[in-house]
């Protein structure tokens, strides 16, 4: 598992967090049949694509899969850079997930060095990454976390995206350049997924709880120290944009008209109750804390991601779900 997301083994006491189970109105969630899903996915590769959410979601996915072999397994993983793999010997299932928090060529392409206080993309160039996807039986895409600073460099120069100064570049706002980007990999999708051999999947936004004001904590709190959901339905947190999710409907709904149906898991909802669900200080990190880090829980907490198990398994029921009936 990634570490990131290990949360007990870091100190986190309580499990109450593991046992809530997504509910819809008007709909029977099927539960999750690990012996019925292993054959499904046998002789299949089934990839991630995306942010480190998307690379959260594999995590679980992965840890289920593997449970749900019996007997003694025999299982291989491996890490190239931006592709990590896990491979499941005995069933010929790969479970594999791809680094691209753009989806286009970004200046956070290096999965191990993105931490910029900018965003800069080339608004056309998908094929970079894209070469990677397409021998895939599932393809599972999300875009999301990399988009919420308001303003995206658009590079159109020569030269290298991670450069200072960035190449020449025109800056627009976020939610434009994200529907400009999903309109290239609209493109792409359009002319490299067959339906009749793929199934594609599109992740909607997840919620990020780092203002408690949200939830009627202090205003100066985050999701550190949180043990239940917030019970209020409907509850919206701050950091999730609606328009992004608007914009990325719109792209399904136009290409769906085109003839390929690329499913939207609209997980945007449920993850809106679960502050309580996040690693927040329970993570492995790859230096000592800083003494601010320790003096400050609450900045420090990591209310992006989700603790495993938890949270994304429900989004792996859910996809694992459409894929049976499919």
């Amino acid at each position: 598992m990634n570490q990131d997301l290990a949360c007990q083994t870091y100190g986190r006491k309580d499990s109450k967090y593991q046992g809530w189970r997504w509910q819809p109105h008007g709909c029977d969630f099927p539960r999750f049949d690990g012996k019925a899903i292993v054959e499904i996915l046998k002789d299949k590769r089934l990839l991630f694509v995306g942010d480190s959410v998307n690379r959260n979601q594999w995590a679980s996915m992965m840890c289920m899969i593997y449970t749900s072999i019996p007997g003694k397994k025999k299982f291989g993983m491996g890490l190239n850079r931006t592709l990590y793999t896990f491979r499941a010997n005995d069933y010929n299932i790969s479970i594999d997930y791809y680094w691209a928090p753009m989806l286009v060529e970004s200046n956070g392409d290096d999965p191990s060095n993105h931490r910029l206080d900018h965003r800069a993309i080339r608004i056309k160039s998908i094929e970079k990454h894209a070469r990677h996807w397409v021998d895939a039986d599932i393809l599972v895409f999300n875009t999301y976390l990399w988009w919420r600073l308001p303003i995206i460099k658009l590079v159109t120069g020569p030269g290298s995206l991670t450069d200072v100064p960035t190449p020449v570049f025109d800056e627009i706002d976020n939610v434009h350049a994200y529907k400009m980007v999903l309109e290239t990999w609209s493109k792409w999708a359009h002319s490299n997924i067959d339906p009749t051999k793929t199934k594609s999947f599109f992740m909607g936004p997840t919620a990020t709880h780092h203002r408690a004001i949200d939830w009627g904590g202090k205003k100066t709190n985050s999701c550190y120290k949180e043990k239940e959901p917030v019970m209020v339905e409907g509850f919206w947190e701050s950091g999730t944009d609606p328009k992004m999710l608007r914009v990325l409907e719109a792209s399904l709904s136009k290409l769906k008209s085109k003839g390929l149906n690329v499913q939207l898991l609209n997980i945007t909802q449920l993850t809106q109750y679960r502050k309580d669900a996040h690693p927040t200080v329970h993570k492995k990190i790859n230096r000592p804390w800083t003494d601010e880090e320790k003096n400050n829980p609450q900045r420090t907490s990591d209310c992006t991601h989700w603790c495993l198990p938890g949270v994304p398994d429900i989004w792996n029921e859910l996809l694992l779900a459409y894929i049976s009936r499919q």
